[in-house]
């Protein structure tokens, strides 16, 4: 794929991706927006804010819950299931 798209094409849909998945819907783009900005070359494309599955890298060990042995770095949790 290193000559099939142009770089600015491939930055410009990596920008409208993440603007579709910011925290607050309310921010997001609507579907005419999104096409108008996938479209067009001359639209100018706010910044996207902070993702809604964002989160941070680096956990302190203070913010990890106090059975942290069952959690993982990104917060997904292993189930053991036992019966009744």
């Amino acid at each position: 794929m290193e000559d099939s798209f142009a770089v600015s094409e491939v930055l410009r849909c990596v920008q409208v991706g993440l603007l579709c998945v910011q925290q607050r819907p309310e921010d997001r783009p609507t579907m005419a927006s999104v096409l108008l900005m996938l479209d067009s070359e001359s639209a100018v494309l706010p910044l996207p804010k902070r993702p809604g599955y964002y989160t941070e890298r680096f956990l302190d060990e203070s913010d990890l819950p106090s059975d942290a042995r069952f959690w993982t770095v990104n917060d997904l949790t292993d189930t053991i299931m036992q019966g009744r």
